[in-house]
Order: structure tokens, then C-alpha cells, then sequence
């Protein structure tokens, strides 16, 4: 990969970060001629950009930060519902910032080929969730779950935001050799412990200064979370955006019967079914055999962390 340059996709959380400390240290171990790029993006100065920050200090990348509005997400959100071929809700939401992320790579650097930390929750049972699980072996089954649907919705999302830019991505945590190995530990060793998903992941650099120690432990924030404040998340921004475009009243039952497979339950989820289907109404009703969704939680409608009642997040 001589002739492209490399960088990775910084969120500041333990998989990105991971990544980017350990690429790090192979492209000086290879001498590469230039330094890895970093790059974070975030609303204002949300938890992500921080985290991302002291990282890319630490692991000493050549770091980049930008930072959208909300105007610039009601400008993408159509093209980002188009590009992923998907109204899953919970897909789109995280798709926005990794899209104007991507497009800021391919038009203002020569970065083409890019590492993140996709697959890191799936394979290690990073989702907060976890920690609801009834016993060991229901948490592993759903980790192959997981894995076998993540083409449709993290896979989908990571694939399609940046090869939609001619970007080239790598996801280490996805390597066969890795999650087979992985998988194959005991599976009550892989479960959340003390309240802390990915454990056992974390515990395997645990004082190595690989990462700073308050990264390398930093509560799981869902990215469409982490890019924007504790006080209003990405999904109250992209809400109130569909409510300006559908001010009309959301009727259930009315759209229980146009759309009787997937079936919006809110007017975000209804505005992102429109988008697809102008599209892409021949996929129908076989694009999704379900939207995402957090397993073992009771009352909870939204996939979002953030009403899952373990979710800490960080302070503005």
C-alpha cells in the first residue's frame, strides 16, 4: 500500500483507538515515510472529539477534526439513506457523521485507505446490553448473531459510507484469525464483568500504555451518540428535522397498512421508509428481516443507548 496513504477513523473509544495505537506502531516498525492520519469528527466539542484527541496525543498521529451541524445533517441525510440502500433506523443515525467524515477524507487528503474498530461489539460483546444477558451461553449465540446480520446493519453502514467516497476500509476486529480465536474462548470469560463491556479485551492491554488508561477503560458510547452532546443526541436532531418535512400528525395504523413488514413506529423511522422506497421499491419487503434493536431490555422502543438504563455517557 505504498502509493496509499493510511489512516484511521478515530471515535475515541476502545475499538478505533485500539486500532490506531497498534497501526501506529506497525508503520513505524515499517518505517513508513509519513505519519498516520487520525480522524474524528463530532458536533461542537462532544465526548468523541475529546476522547479522540487525547488518543491521537498520546499515539502521536497526524490528527484531523471536523465538525458538522445540524444543517449539515439535514443536507446529507436523504444521500445517506440512498447511499446505504437501508431504512434501518439505528444504521441510518450512525451513518450520517461516518459519511461527512468520509467525505472530508477523500476531498481534503490523500488518505485512501482507512482502519476503524468495526466489529469490535459484535465479536466482544461491546453493546451495553450485554450486561442483560441471562447466562453466558445466550450472550455467545447472540455474538454469532450478531456477526451473521453484520453485513445489514454496522457491516452495511462502515462498507457503504466509505467506499461511497472511494475510500478503502480494513476492520482488524473482523479478521477470520482474530474472531475465531475469539469466539472460541470460554464464554463466560467474553461476558461483561463488573458493569464494563469488552473486559476481557480491555484487560489484555491493561497497563501497557498502548492507550491512555482512562481510554482503554471509557464507557461504551454508541457512536451516533458520542459525536454530539449528552444534552441533545443525534437522534433528537434528526427528529426534529423529519418533523419540519412531516409536520402531519404520525398515524400507526395508517401506516401499519402501507407498510405491514418492518413497520415504522415513529414519524423519524416512517421518514426514512419514504426515502428508501422512492428508491428502492422493488427490495421491498425483503430488505430487513427486522430494524436493530438492543436484546434483553424491557419498555424500550428506540434503539439508542441511551435509554437503555446502564447507559452512562459522559458529561458535555
Amino acid at each position: 500500500m505504498a502509493d496509499r496513504k493510511i489512516g484511521c477513523l478515530l471515535s475515541g473509544g476502545l475499538d478505533s483507538s485500539l486500532i490506531a495505537s497498534l497501526l501506529v506502531t506497525e508503520a513505524k516498525n515499517s518505517n513508513l515515510p509519513y505519519k498516520i492520519q487520525s480522524f474524528a469528527i463530532g458536533m461542537g466539542d462532544s465526548p468523541d472529539l475529546r476522547a479522540a484527541r487525547l488518543v491521537a496525543d498520546h499515539i502521536g498521529t497526524d490528527h484531523h477534526e471536523v465538525i458538522f451541524t445540524e444543517e449539515d445533517v439535514s443536507k446529507v441525510l436523504d444521500d445517506v439513506i440512498y447511499t446505504l440502500e437501508s431504512p434501518d433506523i439505528t444504521t441510518i443515525r450512525a451513518s450520517i457523521p461516518m459519511y461527512l467524515l468520509s467525505r472530508y477524507i477523500s476531498e481534503q487528503t490523500e488518505t485512501t485507505v482507512l482502519f476503524s474498530g468495526e466489529g469490535a461489539d459484535e465479536v466482544a460483546q461491546g453493546y451495553i446490553y450485554f450486561r442483560d444477558a441471562p447466562n453466558a451461553q445466550a450472550a455467545h449465540e447472540d455474538s454469532l448473531r450478531l456477526l451473521r446480520e453484520i453485513y445489514m446493519f454496522d457491516g452495511l453502514r462502515a462498507d457503504r459510507t466509505t467506499a461511497g467516497h472511494s475510500l478503502e476500509l480494513r476492520v482488524p476486529f473482523l479478521d477470520l484469525q482474530f474472531t475465531n480465536y475469539y469466539l472460541n474462548i470460554a464464554p463466560e470469560l467474553k461476558q461483561p464483568k463488573d458493569s464494563i463491556e469488552k473486559f476481557l479485551l480491555r484487560s489484555a492491554f491493561d497497563g501497557t500504555d498502548v492507550l491512555p488508561h482512562n481510554i482503554l477503560w471509557r464507557p461504551k458510547e454508541a457512536f451516533s451518540d458520542g459525536v454530539a452532546s449528552q444534552t441533545k443526541s443525534l437522534f433528537v436532531v434528526l427528529q426534529e428535522i423529519v418533523d419540519k418535512r412531516m409536520p402531519e400528525p404520525f398515524d400507526q395504523s395508517a401506516v401499519s397498512k402501507k407498510y405491514p413488514h418492518c413497520t415504522p413506529s415513529s414519524k423519524e423511522a416512517l421518514y426514512y421508509r419514504e426515502v428508501f422506497e422512492k428508491s428502492y421499491a422493488k427490495l421491498s419487503p425483503n430488505f430487513l428481516p427486522y430494524y436493530w434493536m438492543p436484546r434483553w431490555v424491557e419498555g424500550v422502543t428506540d434503539p439508542s443507548a441511551r435509554f437503555i438504563k446502564h447507559y452512562a455517557g459522559e458529561e458535555k
